[in-house]
């Protein structure tokens, strides 16, 4: 650590404070999840990946995985990744109390989301507008 931020080897900014399962940064020492791999997944298992997550109650995890191929993917496809990444913070947001933005999450998610479906990319068996449908509800209903 330099300073009052953590650094990598190459001095780039990393958190290296434990996170609770919310992506909420705890006490340095305090006991946190497991961070989640950087490394770039293919397509199904990426989603599989962060079906997993959020099946543990680990939205932001899911996010960050998501993220993870969003900025490893052909460029024709980072309208997917990045969509499905910010419905996860959206979930996020929810799990944390925070309505206002869980909805403006989910909503640039979906409209992000739409315009790729309506653009006739690789979907890799997601059905979008379930998933828009799925995380609206939640967030709406809690």
């Amino acid at each position: 650590m330099t300073g009052d931020r953590d650094r990598n080897a190459a001095g780039r900014a990393e958190q290296a404070r434990p996170r609770d399962e919310l992506g909420r940064p705890l006490a340095y020492g305090a006991v946190g999840v497991e961070p989640i791999s950087e490394e770039p997944r293919p397509p199904a298992e990426t989603l599989a990946y962060a079906r997993q997550l959020l099946d543990e109650g680990r939205p932001f995890a899911a996010h960050e995985a998501l993220e993870v191929r969003w900025k490893s993917c052909p460029v024709e496809e980072r309208e997917l990744w990045q969509g499905l990444a910010q419905l996860c913070v959206g979930l996020t947001h929810h799990a944390r109390g925070n309505a206002v933005g869980a909805s403006r999450l989910v909503e640039r998610a979906a409209g992000r989301l739409s315009a790729y479906e309506l653009g006739g990319g690789p979907t890799y068996g997601l059905d979008l507008a379930a998933l828009i449908g799925c995380a609206r509800g939640r967030v709406a209903h809690g």
